[in-house]
């Protein structure tokens, strides 16, 4: 028999979504898959909405918040535009890119989701149930991982169930996501450079095609964007990397020719590797085992993003 559902979580037909648009409109919280992972979205321009993220996610309030809008009209209405927003804007969204632009005076956005910056993070997903949901309420909407501040990202609603319980208001079940790790972070600034705030599905070698030159390092202390934090994506015991084997006391995390309790990816292919990097470390949070040990993961292409989640994990 197939565990009973938690009362909050509902399919995304019609009848969800309305109640998801009503919920969002009175300045609730509605969990809701993008193709990435699913995201803990409010009405981006009310205080007390973006309140309620914070509260359900016992974020730091230090921390910015990506907002979500439906196509790149609605973001241009939040934030200023160059030629090299257009250019990625055209080449990536809608999809898995989150671009950090200067905020406009007359946005109308609650000031918590820039956490105190003159910027904001934008980001046009790709997913229909996040899409439609944005077009129903026609709002922005912030939208975090909806998971507990720090914890691991979820990716099917059964994960938000488990983080969040109640502290969310409703769940629309749109399946398991299809890429399973967050968006990249890209921050174009006024001097005309550009630095990958967070790795992630659109690699810096993609958007360097796109904006004809390499990005920028900056080296700079203070939170830009979601994600940066230290620790984050913790499951909650200790997380050992490029391990090629179990310890006594380990849940191992394989990939490729190294086997585990649980593997990324068989066949080695760090796509497959990225869709399943947070089931498998809700898995070893789940398991009897006090720690997780993960095999090596090459450090190129998605795999840079994979990499700094887990470094992040293990902290």
């Amino acid at each position: 028999m197939e565990p009973t559902k938690p009362s909050n979580v509902h399919v995304p037909d019609s009848t969800g979504m309305t109640k998801a648009a009503a919920i969002i409109a009175a300045g609730g919280t509605v969990a809701v898959p993008t193709e990435t992972v699913y995201g803990l979205a409010a009405r981006a321009d009310d205080d007390a909405a973006v309140a309620a993220i914070y509260r359900a996610k016992g974020r730091p309030d230090f921390n910015p918040l990506i907002v979500h809008v439906p196509d790149v009209t609605a973001a241009q209405a939040l934030a200023v535009f160059d030629d090299r927003a257009h250019a990625l804007a055209a080449a990536f969204w809608p999809g898995a890119l989150t671009m950090v632009l200067p905020r406009r005076d007359d946005a109308a956005l609650a000031a918590a989701v820039s956490a105190g910056l003159p910027t904001v993070a934008l980001r046009v997903p790709a997913h229909e149930v996040m899409q439609t949901l944005l077009k129903t309420c026609g709002l922005p909407l912030a939208a975090p991982s909806a998971n507990r501040s720090g914890g691991v990202s979820p990716t099917s609603a059964l994960h938000v169930a488990d983080s969040l319980g109640k502290r969310v208001d409703l769940i629309l079940d749109g399946g398991e996501t299809e890429q399973g790790i967050e968006s990249t972070i890209v921050a174009l600034r006024a001097d005309g450079t550009w630095t990958v705030l967070r790795p992630g599905p659109i690699t810096e070698t993609a958007m360097a095609r796109v904006l004809g030159r390499q990005s920028d390092v900056v080296t700079s202390t203070k939170i830009e964007a979601p994600g940066q934090l230290a620790s984050h994506y913790a499951p909650g015991k200790p997380v050992r990397l490029s391990a090629n084997q179990a310890q006594p006391g380990e849940f191992l995390i394989g990939f490729g020719e190294i086997p585990g309790n649980v593997s990324l990816s068989e066949g080695g292919d760090l796509a497959q590797a990225a869709a399943n990097l947070y089931a498998c470390l809700h898995l070893g949070a789940a398991a009897p085992q006090p720690r997780i040990a993960v095999a090596p993961i090459p450090d190129e292409g998605i795999g840079l993003a994979i990499n700094d989640r887990l470094r992040r994990a293990a902290v």
